[in-house]
């Protein structure tokens, strides 16, 4: 062994699979180069001596990096909402070591190799943790996907609903059918907002109801949506080898029917990675319920709505039969004016990508559950959504040193002052969790500790010649 190394240390080092009493070796590329239990790193300590560098964290849990494959970051063009600086900042608190940014809600969407490219250099510079981006699919657009596939777009997403941005209009069967066939043979996903109206959903009257009741908006978004949705979707499926995501699943009703697509895939063959057939929640679907949503506040307000306590419960029994396959935030933040106390008027998105990490550990150790799913749901599901696995998501040798230091036994309470996205807007303020990032670590550099963020952003775009 030559060069210099580290040494990362914890009593509760975490994987997929176990909790144990070990090290990982790092080497001076930041990556990986062996994990290890406590006696052969002991030895190692010993071996290497002044060319190793031990950092021990004790008690805290060591963890991968936590990978967020949904976030709206808005930049450039809605800068007033996010941006890079202030998303990443925020990412790397929450022990978010790599995050993906949505193609909608900045000016220009990324639809467009050229659109990408201006997106990719507002972001170069001002991030504090790896970026991945996703493309767009939109009306007459399918000429442009290949070419953002080979710049290295992690896939592409869609609605099939008004998107509530009029740069980004939704797609019907026909444009489905244009996008299937530019991807075909590309290896890319394309991932659908999942709700489609039809003629029982639109005649949803709510003209009568009070629009700052919670269950006014969620009487105008209901399940039957989703379901719409997936049918669709799901036409399609015996019709591709494209792989199909399915993001931020809210309602339980349509898991049963992507396990059966899921399955009729597998039993043909396809080879890829669940089938090609791959779905997420999120956290505010796991910790919140429509019952307990106070009247007017529509920084709960989200696309597909937060639906009732015994909904929650079911997401939670699929995730946990591995039916859902990740956890992400969803972090769709906008400016204090358009969460007006109107549930119908006001702007449908949550802020939470600094605290999903503690929500998720939150939820799971009142369930009696361990550490291990953090890693399975918030890690690497997510890094193998995005054809990533390869340098994300797992305590692994040959992969990237991105590291947290996490107690898993300490609370706080979330305030505004603590909250670093560029606006302090969020549903869990004055909410207590349990677990606190301690120490991030993005391929072996310390980025955050002690409640600051440390040194220049030094972030990578995850892109072909972008960086």
């Amino acid at each position: 062994m030559t060069g210099q190394y580290q040494l990362f240390l914890s009593k509760r080092l975490v994987t997929e699979t176990k909790i144990f009493d070990g090290g990982v070796l790092v080497n001076d590329c930041g990556v990986i180069e062996n994990v290890l239990n406590r006696n052969d790193a002991n030895k190692l300590i010993a071996e290497l001596k002044d060319r190793i560098e031990v950092i021990d964290g004790g008690e805290w849990a060591l963890i991968a990096g936590v990978v967020d494959s949904h976030v709206h970051v808005n930049e450039p063009g809605r800068t007033a909402w996010e941006g890079f600086r202030t998303a990443t900042n925020a990412a790397a608190a929450g022990g978010i070591t790599t995050i993906v940014d949505m193609p909608l809600n900045s000016i220009p969407p990324t639809t467009t190799l050229e659109n990408l490219k201006i997106k990719a250099e507002s972001a170069k510079g001002h991030v504090y943790v790896d970026v991945g981006f996703w493309g767009g699919v939109i009306v007459g657009n399918q000429n442009s996907l290949r070419d953002l596939v080979k710049a290295g777009v992690v896939g592409f997403k869609c609605f099939l609903c008004p998107s509530g941005v009029d740069e980004f209009p939704n797609v019907g069967p026909k444009d489905l059918e244009l996008a299937f066939d530019a991807l075909e043979g590309t290896g890319s996903v394309l991932a659908f907002h999942a709700e489609l109206e039809d003629e029982s959903c639109t005649k949803t009257d709510t003209t009568e109801e009070d629009p700052e009741e919670y269950k006014t908006y969620l009487q105008s978004r209901p399940p039957k949506m989703e379901l719409n949705a997936i049918t669709l979707i799901t036409d399609f499926l015996g019709k591709t080898n494209v792989r199909v995501h399915i993001v931020h699943v809210s309602s339980s009703a349509v898991v049963p029917l992507l396990e059966k697509a899921r399955a009729a895939r597998v039993a043909a063959g396809h080879d890829a990675w669940r089938g090609g057939v791959t779905a997420e929640t999120c956290h505010h679907y796991l910790t919140l319920s429509a019952d307990e949503i106070p009247r007017g506040h529509s920084e709960y307000k989200c696309a597909p709505p937060i639906r009732d306590m015994n909904n929650k419960e079911k997401l939670w029994k699929f995730l946990l039969e591995d039916k859902l396959d990740m956890v992400v935030s969803d972090h769709s933040p906008c400016t204090p004016e358009l969460k007006c106390s109107n549930n119908l008027e006001a702007w449908g998105g949550i802020s939470s990508v600094q605290f999903g990490l503690s929500l998720f550990w939150t939820q799971l150790s009142a369930r009696g559950l361990d550490m291990r799913s953090i890693s399975k749901y918030l890690s690497v599901g997510p890094a193998q959504l995005c054809g990533l696995q390869n340098r994300k998501g797992m305590v692994k040798a040959g992969l990237d040193a991105d590291l947290v230091f996490f107690d898993p036994d300490e609370s706080f309470v979330v305030t505004s002052n603590i909250i670093r996205h560029k606006n302090k807007l969020t549903p869990y303020i004055g909410k207590e969790l349990k677990g606190v990032v301690k120490k991030t670590y993005l391929r072996g550099k310390l980025i955050y500790a002690d409640g600051e963020v440390i040194g220049q952003p030094n972030g990578k775009l995850l892109l072909k010649d972008f960086n």
